[in-house]
């Protein structure tokens, strides 16, 4: 059983996917670009700027299901530049400033949109503590 997640505070979809799926007491949430949900138009000129927007793009969806950053177990961030890679880890990490999420970065040849940054992030949106 999987719930399909859409808020308008987060940038539409712009092809034949959800912004987020909620399955498993995880969310999966796409890859968010830096776009205003407001406008739709791209911003930010450099990796922090539009590293700024999709975290704030996350933030709207996890707070669609009453989730914060803390709830987030796994990124992925493309860049399409690693010598960026300060300036957007810079932003990231005020953003996961507790604990933050496992990671990967991987530099991509291009982005949709021509964006700089991408990042796609899984969540916990049920909790059950593990034992031993």
């Amino acid at each position: 059983m999987k719930s399909i997640i859409s808020t308008p505070d987060a940038p539409a979809a712009i092809g034949p996917y959800s912004q987020a799926v909620e399955a498993g007491g995880f969310i999966f949430i796409s890859g968010q670009l830096p776009v205003d949900p407001a406008t739709g138009n791209m911003t930010g000129t450099d990796a922090a700027g539009q590293t700024e927007t999709v975290l704030k793009n996350i933030e709207a969806i996890l707070k669609s299901r009453g989730l914060t950053p803390d709830s987030v177990v796994k990124t992925t961030v493309f860049m399409t530049d690693l010598k960026e890679f300060q300036k957007m880890n810079e932003v990231y990490a005020r953003f996961f400033a507790k604990n933050p999420p496992a990671r990967a970065t991987i530099e991509v040849n291009a982005l949709p949109k021509a964006a700089l940054v991408e990042i796609e992030a899984v969540a916990v949106s049920a909790y059950a503590p593990l034992t031993r």
